[in-house]
């Protein structure tokens, strides 16, 4: 009976400071850096020292700073050092969209959801692996809400991964989406949830945020083609009205809308709804640019993949994959030129999760972006997209303790962060392939 004042006292003495409940500071750990790359400056910084206490960065000082007795410290003296990089458009439950393998009918209708559960789940393993610790994940493609019960799993120590923001199904409407090409008859599985008119539009964006949805994501553009003319054409989707119905909706939930638009009317439909980010956009005339700068919209180019997989050069499919390439660089160098606020994106998932996530990188300066702009746009400035400014992608006191390093030069080779050897995620160190 006693047992009740003597919890209250207990609690009332902690909230005071005069008594510990045991739960002491978190140990320690100091990284040597031999090159600091801290995502937001414009040069890199030699000799530091990067301390780090639980799952947050205590302070960044210069390599002559006391470090104190006991403390473990983690020699990178010979590595770049950056912050954990950000990917902003993945699909964790795709498996690539080989033709040869039954493309991308074949994730649906063939592998059921345990086989996609894990596969995404090597996904995201690798993502890791790689150095990407935080992942925008832009739709399920018909596994529904998987993306954020892979979130749930990472975040309660379940399985191995990066930080998660997912956009579950995705939103596009009739005509918009696959499977495609079926017998009338036959009700086929979609890609994505398929809306029709306002309402629908803002019950669908509804329905993904309840399940947790943390950025809805719509298709205002599906298949394209090459005109007569030789121009790309891209068939919009979505209305203005209804796309301002699921922005309205997002918005009023705090969460951002990103557009998946390729060029043309659809493009200018996202605009026009006020979307937070552009996908892919291949073709961006001076107009839309100038627009994007007046609402801030942020700029996702995914490059890429479309110098994968040409069909041949003298068949309508092998046109379009052309003309998508040729706009597409037209379309980055004015973004660049413009100051476009440009973030990281691969489409991993429709490009096999096998191969290098940071591929991206090189093609980003081969078109003329500084390795540093390419990097920040991996680090810095998709954490600021992602509501995460200073928390992430940033190597500086209070964020997280997201750190990778490589043994080269990305300064001078971009190629290098295709080798990171080193990843600790919130604190806790994945990957050293450097320790001595």
């Amino acid at each position: 009976m006693m047992r009740k004042p003597i919890l209250c006292a207990v609690a009332i003495l902690a909230m005071s400071g005069s008594v510990s409940l045991g739960q002491g500071a978190a140990p320690l750990t100091v990284i040597r850096a031999g090159t600091l790359i801290d995502g937001v400056s414009e040069a890199p910084r030699k000799n530091q020292l990067i301390f780090v206490r639980g799952e947050r960065l205590e302070k960044v000082a210069d390599g002559s700073a006391a470090i104190p007795a006991g403390t473990k410290v983690i020699d990178l003296s010979n590595a770049t050092v950056l912050p954990g990089l950000i990917d902003a458009h993945t699909h964790i439950f795709l498996w690539g969209e080989d033709p040869a393998k039954g493309g991308y009918d074949a994730n649906i209708l063939k592998a059921g959801i345990a086989l996609r559960a894990a596969r995404a789940t090597y996904a995201a393993r690798r993502a890791l692996e790689q150095g990407f610790t935080t992942l925008r994940d832009v739709e399920t493609e018909g596994a529904g809400y998987g993306d954020i019960e892979i979130k749930q799993a990472i975040e309660e120590g379940t399985i191995p991964g990066p930080r998660i923001f997912g956009a579950t199904r995705a939103i596009s409407s009739t005509g918009g989406y696959n499977l495609e090409g079926y017998a009338p008859e036959l009700e086929m599985p979609k890609g994505a949830q398929l809306v029709d008119g306002p309402v629908e539009a803002r019950k669908a964006a509804r329905q993904q945020l309840e399940h947790g949805a943390d950025w809805i994501k719509v298709y205002m553009t599906h298949r394209s083609w090459v005109d007569k003319q030789g121009n790309l054409v891209s068939q919009p989707t979505l209305t203005v009205e209804e796309l301002q119905a699921i922005v309205d909706e997002t918005h009023g939930w705090q969460k951002k809308v990103a557009c998946h638009a390729y060029n043309g009317i659809g493009l200018q439909r996202a605009l026009d709804g006020g979307c937070d980010s552009i996908e892919h956009g291949l073709g961006i005339t001076d107009a839309q640019i100038a627009q994007m700068q007046r609402q801030g919209t942020w700029y996702c180019p995914t490059l890429s993949p479309y110098y994968d997989d040409w069909a041949p050069a003298d068949t309508p499919e092998g046109k379009r994959d052309r003309a998508r390439a040729a706009v597409h660089e037209i379309s980055f160098k004015k973004a660049l030129q413009a100051h476009l606020k440009i973030v990281y994106g691969t489409d991993m998932g429709g490009i096999p999760w096998t191969e290098p996530i940071a591929q991206e990188f090189k093609r980003m300066v081969s078109l003329g972006m500084t390795p540093m702009d390419a990097i920040q746009s991996a680090t810095s400035r998709a954490a600021e997209m992602l509501d995460m400014k200073g928390e992430i992608g940033v190597i500086a006191s209070g964020a997280y303790a997201e750190v990778v390093a490589v043994s080269g030069d990305p300064l001078k080779d971009a190629g290098e962060l295709e080798h990171v050897r080193f990843v600790m995620h919130n604190g806790a160190v994945f990957k050293n392939e450097m320790a001595k």
